[in-house]
């Protein structure tokens, strides 16, 4: 090695925009996108931002959360057009009241994404539900579609420890999302909550990511980096900036985060790198 030169290889951690959700609206921020146009738009705006992944929602003509097939081949194909293949795409099967765990499923099904966010208490509400949980990650193994489990309590991953020891789940392991807090009024998620999940005692997942709560959304998804998990930010969590004042667009909290990475002397990854962190998770 050079004089001068240094063997120092920064660690990489993916972050992902979830950019809209399925309660806010535009009477919530105006630029948070609900059509596949607005979507693509976000998506360019933060591939350049420093994502990697875009957590997808859709709406329908009114604006309010649907699992609709259609809709997301369209917003898929919109964001292909704009970033290629650049950013990976995940749908959402979240519930938002309306849905049951078959109608989440279906959709997934039908779509057959690259990937999909799967919240463990909708889908597998109870025991009886294990069954069908199992039938559909064998579809999604068969497929080649990446789950990604949500887990809102340390107790989930004990769960899902144990339905992956059962045979239940078809993978040796998978991708994690833990979710920092709750969908509440005022909610305010701080970097400590990630603790219960990073206890000596808590089940451990070869790819975690993390999504918080408001203004401290930031803080709580860069420690998670720090401790090697990787980070979702954007409009479905959190409207603001670290210091309080509203974010003018999704892309202004992907910067964000992808500044305070590289202040820790770590980079944001690019999708080929998730996709390739995630093939070793679960194949």
């Amino acid at each position: 090695m050079a004089a001068g030169e240094s063997s120092f290889e920064a660690r990489l951690a993916a972050i992902a925009v979830a950019p809209n959700g399925g309660r806010r609206t535009k009477a919530d921020h105006p630029a948070l996108p609900q059509t596949a146009d607005e979507l693509a738009e976000t998506a360019a705006a933060c591939l350049e931002a420093g994502a990697a992944m875009l957590h997808c929602h859709v709406r329908d003509r009114d604006g309010q959360h649907i699992l609709d097939a259609e809709a997301y081949r369209d917003a898929t194909a919109a964001v292909r057009r704009e970033v290629g293949e650049r950013l990976v795409v995940q749908i959402t099967t979240e519930a938002v009241g309306r849905y049951q765990p078959e109608e989440q499923m279906a959709v997934v099904r039908a779509v057959r994404p690259e990937a999909a966010s799967l919240a463990l208490k909708e889908l597998v509400p109870d025991a009886a539900h294990e069954a069908a949980f199992g039938r559909f990650l064998a579809f999604m193994k068969r497929e080649r579609i990446v789950p990604q489990i949500i887990l809102y309590h340390p107790e989930e991953a004990l769960r899902l420890k144990d339905m992956m020891a059962r045979g239940i789940v078809p993978f040796d392991d998978v991708p994690v999302l833990y979710v920092l807090g709750r969908y509440t009024a005022g909610q305010r998620s701080a970097p400590a909550d990630l603790l219960p999940f990073l206890a000596p005692e808590a089940p451990r997942f070869g790819h975690f990511m993390v999504c918080a709560f408001g203004a401290r959304e930031a803080a709580c998804v860069t420690t998670a980096a720090a401790l090697g998990g990787h980070a979702r930010v954007g409009f479905e969590n959190n409207l603001h900036l670290p210091d309080g004042t509203l974010a003018p667009d999704n892309a202004a909290l992907v910067r964000g985060v992808a500044g305070a990475l590289a202040a820790l002397g770590m980079r944001a990854a690019d999708a080929g790198r998730l996709r390739a962190d995630w093939a070793l998770v679960v194949n």
